[in-house]
């Protein structure tokens, strides 16, 4: 018997193979679906039974799922496959910029993994670039790269992960898996024994130095950029241009209102680091900034003491907001607790200009009032279109 866990995206792709018995708490009783699996409920799972069992990428291993399986891999070794040449872009922020940037560089590639795209869709004849999350890192167990883009790594997932080393510690976990002829790019806080070759970095200048290249893109993207250029430098021994690519929706994506004043979408930014970064660039102008959801177990002590030398009146945003008030009130930063998002919004309206700027990066996830943070960002346009 080969068992699922979870009917999400990842394991609605490899059940279309047939023959599985599927697990999720959603499930109330057994049926079928369309290719002949067997759906149950998490309770009926019997480990002695299962030879094999795959989970969805975003079940805790607390889960008694997890607890109980004997023979439990990832999406990334199910698909493992020597002859496919792979190339996994992991970190806290910035990987799915770098992943499509790589892709976008790479011709003959196929782009897939934490992006959104599950493996099995995508043509094994060609480069795999692979955005990995730390989830499912926690369960690969003999899936390796060619080539390991580390992007820095700061706090996130810490109330799924348990702490910030083992999250740490998950991220870097292929390093183990790598041979001399793999190679790495990581910054040089993370070095770490491997077999790889390492190209170490501590900032953006590291990469213009040693391979020249040309910066195309402004901070944090810049970071995003040098790495996809020296993924295709490692394989092609030459720079190529991203003038013609296209950052996503929802990251410092900058518009304009009705009365020419400057909004910017970062609802993207669903971590402290992610919410730094977006501050730096706009750290000489007069900021209102919409913060808030669900922290995710994180610190925020560093955010708010960035703030405190800030021109920044804060907007708190979501179904908890005592931790953001404490500590605004601690560095005494201007604040108003609004709860929603529409709140927000018409609060800052009334003291927006055109040398000001208004900045929704939430520093959280979005799942306490919004389905996922697209959604919180297309909210925040609305709104503010609707001013």
């Amino acid at each position: 018997m080969k068992s699922l866990f979870g009917y999400g995206v990842t394991t609605k792709e490899i059940a279309k193979s047939g023959g599985w018995h599927i697990y999720d708490d959603k499930f109330s009783e057994i049926s079928f679906d369309k290719y002949g699996n067997k759906l149950l409920p998490s309770e009926m799972f019997e480990p002695e039974k299962s030879t094999l069992e795959i989970t969805s990428p975003g079940i805790p291993p607390t889960h008694p799922l997890i607890k109980k399986a004997k023979n439990l891999i990832s999406e990334l070794d199910f698909y493992y496959d020597k002859s496919i040449f792979q190339i996994w872009i992991t970190g806290t922020n910035g990987k799915t910029t770098t992943t499509e940037m790589t892709h976008f560089l790479l011709e003959n590639s196929e782009i897939g993994g934490n992006i959104g795209i599950p493996l099995g869709k995508l043509n094994k004849n060609k480069t795999w670039v692979i955005e990995v999350s730390s989830f499912q890192l926690h369960y690969t167990k003999f899936a390796k790269p060619n080539i390991f883009a580390i992007l820095p790594i700061k706090e996130d997932h810490l109330s799924w992960h348990g702490s910030f080393e083992e999250y740490k510690n998950t991220k870097l976990s292929p390093l183990k898996r790598m041979t001399q002829r793999d190679v790495v790019i990581m910054p040089k806080e993370l070095d770490t024994p491997t077999k790889a070759y390492k190209i170490l970095y501590e900032n953006e200048e590291d990469f213009i130095k040693k391979f020249n290249f040309n910066a195309e893109f402004k901070t944090p993207f810049l970071l995003d950029e040098m790495i996809a250029k020296t993924i295709y430098y490692i394989l092609n021994f030459k720079e190529k241009s991203l003038k013609n690519f296209k950052i996503d929706p929802h990251k410092l994506e900058e518009f304009k209102d009705k009365f020419n004043r400057i909004w910017v979408d970062d609802s993207k930014a669903t971590n402290v680091d992610a919410t730094l970064q977006a501050l730096k660039r706009y750290k000489d102008k007069k900021l209102y900034l919409i913060i808030g959801g669900v922290d995710k177990g994180q610190n925020f002590e560093e955010l708010f003491e960035f703030m405190k030398n800030l021109n920044i009146k804060i907007f708190i945003i979501g179904k908890e907001t005592s931790i953001f008030e404490k500590l605004a009130k601690n560095k005494n930063i201007s604040f108003e607790v609004s709860k929603t998002l529409n709140n927000a919004i018409n609060s800052i309206n009334k003291i927006h200009n055109e040398n000001s700027i208004a900045l929704l990066s939430p520093a959280c996830a979005s799942f306490d009032i919004f389905n996922s943070y697209k959604h919180r960002g297309e909210e925040f346009k609305k709104l503010v279109y609707n001013l």
